[in-house]
């Protein structure tokens, strides 16, 4: 009797909106990474620890938009 072939699955193939480099570095849009960081954050994925202290880069419009957001919904004093 054969032993079943067993296959490791490894997520759908990549799609065209991602961007490799040939580096360990990946390119998405915010839009299909916020929605799943959302959704780990909401979940309290304990994995979200692993990357706590990782740089991420992103777009200067982006930056002044969540400096300005962040600034405005400080507490008032």
């Amino acid at each position: 009797m054969p032993h079943p072939h067993l296959k490791l699955f490894r997520g759908p193939e990549e799609a065209e909106t991602v961007h490799s480099s040939g580096e360990d570095v990946v390119t998405v849009s915010v839009g299909e990474a916020l929605p799943l960081i959302a959704d780990a954050i909401k979940c309290e994925r304990t994995w979200l620890s692993d990357f706590e202290h990782d740089d991420i880069t992103i777009s200067r419009d982006l930056y002044e938009v969540l400096s300005a957001y962040q600034y405005f919904r400080r507490p008032s004093a």
